[in-house]
């Protein structure tokens, strides 16, 4: 989580109110305190409030609950255009948008500078998503001349880049700069990098990688160019969005920017438009509390936005504000009701039902099955339901024609539906290989396969055993110890029948089965495996569906 340091002196003059007042409230506006010091606190913030980002954000938000300042904020916006930026078509497959603001008459001390640098790198961090999706550049307008140029350079282009004094070609940028190092995987596959130009040719920034030495932001900087280059329009717009209201709370007047595309199409920017929401008035039992129509559009103004009671009288027409890119459904205003109401003066009551819960008789057992594990020496360990079919099916050797997939994945990581817990928990072998051995793990999860026409979810407890000696014989005495103290019954009870399936090597596995139903299965792992996940050491394992098992022995 993002951490953000206030200065009292700067916090008591942006709030206009003492400085402890103010600390006591700012954990009611989703705030962590992680630190505090003799004149400063450092807090956590939620990466979905990019507006924390900065004391200027947080000193809004304080102004709305205190009372001081409510509804939207105002910004100090210059209708016009001063500037355009003229985007070449060749920046299409590589980097496809540029948005822009000026930000005009300013004056920033030490402090100001600081928070606005923190501020980009949260950016990057959270909606850029480590500026793969979006990257800003700060530039000192004055250094340059408009109108500017979007476009791309072959990787000899040279200029200066920030913190250097010799030029430097963009390919040696990417090859020798620490910062061309880290994000040199954005543009490498491409024969062409981004470049920003202004109307002289003078380079402004070579985005996502770094800013050029001519346009470095400093204290007495009183006039701003600001660009936000993207994958991602809509991440540039919000972005630039939480920039300019930051801008304009710093004193400078936000001015607008023409972006000419390549196809003739011009957006102005920055977006500051704000967005109409209806909050449906029954929505507001989920806090519990008896608030009127008129206090909850109070609550929604202290939380900076703009709200009335519809014409219907059964919702409440809200105005929330460009920056407020946390705000997508009306559970969210719910909250931001709440914010207003101020969460310290929730009062909390006994429930009207005197019914007590307790756990369920499955999961009582199934703690039993982890403390017998544990009692055994083994570590547990947890993984994801949902699974790679890299890693599940092709590394041990089965076929994925039965898998349950995802629709729409959005990563090769959670690809489907574990139908056994055995993969993962070499996956975890595989990532520990030097580490000391033996490693004896285990683990207790859901498995899922298909039914007839719906999904049978079951809880398994799967274990391996890894080091010199690892064999079938090992992993049967851990059953046998495992079956014994939850059940009281030997491995005698439980028969096995020999089998020839992965990820086991032939003839050294057996199925599990219990009153004529097969419940898991048991082997050494076979060596074309162990390559697949480069695990240097013998591994014996076994898994058994513990939900059927428990079934069939009539115990729950």
């Amino acid at each position: 989580m993002p951490v953000v340091t206030l200065q009292h002196r700067r916090l008591e003059r942006l709030v206009g109110k003492g400085i402890d007042e103010i600390l006591t409230m700012l954990p009611y506006i989703a705030l962590d305190i992680e630190e505090e010091g003799s004149d400063y606190v450092k807090v956590e913030y939620n990466p979905n409030r990019p507006d924390f980002s900065t004391d200027y954000g947080i000193a809004r938000a304080l102004r709305g609950i205190m009372g001081i300042e409510v509804g939207l904020p105002r910004l100090n916006l210059i209708e016009s255009c001063a500037a355009t930026f003229n985007v070449d078509a060749s920046v299409k497959a590589v980097r496809p948008y540029v948005v822009a603001l000026l930000a005009l008459d300013g004056r920033m001390d030490d402090e100001d500078l600081r928070q606005l640098i923190a501020m980009q790198e949260d950016l990057h961090m959270g909606i850029g998503r480590k500026r793969r999706k979006a990257s800003i550049g700060l530039h000192d307008y004055d250094k340059v001349s408009g109108p500017f140029y979007y476009t791309t350079e072959g990787k000899n282009f040279k200029f200066i880049p920030l913190n250097s004094s010799t030029e430097m070609s963009m390919q040696e940028i990417l090859e020798s700069t620490d910062v061309g190092k880290v994000y040199e995987h954005i543009v490498k596959e491409h024969t062409c990098y981004p470049i920003i130009k202004d109307s002289e040719g003078k380079v402004l920034s070579f985005p996502p990688i770094i800013n050029a030495e001519l346009t470095r932001v400093t204290e007495h900087t009183r006039n701003m160019l600001v660009e936000v280059t993207a994958t991602d329009l809509n991440a540039a717009n919000d972005a630039l969005a939480v920039i300019a209201v930051t801008l304009s709370d710093m004193g400078f007047k936000v001015a607008s920017v023409s972006i000419i595309n390549y196809n003739g199409f011009t957006i102005t920017t920055p977006d500051t438009g704000s967005r109409r929401m209806n909050l449906p008035i029954d929505r507001l039992s989920l806090l519990g509390l008896d608030i009127g129509r008129e206090e909850a559009v109070e609550c929604l103004k202290r939380s900076r936005l703009d709200a009335a009671v519809g014409v219907d009288g059964n919702s409440i027409e809200c105005v929330v504000p460009r920056y407020r890119i946390d705000i997508m459904h009306w559970i969210d205003l719910v909250e931001d009701v709440a914010i207003g109401y101020n969460i310290s003066r929730f009062e909390p009551r006994y429930p009207r039902l005197k019914a007590m819960g307790s756990r369920h008789r499955t999961l009582k057992a199934l703690d039993h099955a982890r403390d017998v594990m544990v009692g055994l020496g083994m570590l547990e360990v947890m993984n994801f339901n949902l699974v790679s079919i890299n890693v599940q099916y092709t590394m041990v050797g089965r076929s994925s024609d039965t898998a349950l997939l995802v629709e729409e994945s959005k990563s090769r990581e959670h690809e489907a539906l574990r139908d056994s817990l055995i993969p993962s928990l070499l996956n975890v072998l595989s990532s520990n290989v030097h580490e000391p051995y033996p490693q004896r793990l285990f683990e207790i999860g859901k498995v899922f396969k298909m039914a007839g026409n719906s999904i049978r979810e079951e809880w398994s407890i799967a274990a391996v055993l890894a080091h010199s000696n690892a064999n079938y014989t090992e992993a049967r005495s851990y059953l046998q110890a495992l079956l014994h103290s939850l059940f009281g019954i030997g491995i005698d009870a439980v028969k096995t029948e020999p089998i020839d399936e992965p990820p086991y090597e032939s003839g050294r596995a057996a199925g599990i089965l219990f009153k004529d139903e097969m419940i898991g299965s048991i082997g050494e792992v076979s060596s074309n495996v162990l390559g697949n996940f480069r695990i240097r050491v013998p591994v014996s394992a076994f898994e058994v569906i513990i939900s059927r098992l428990y079934m069939r022995a009539e115990l729950i």
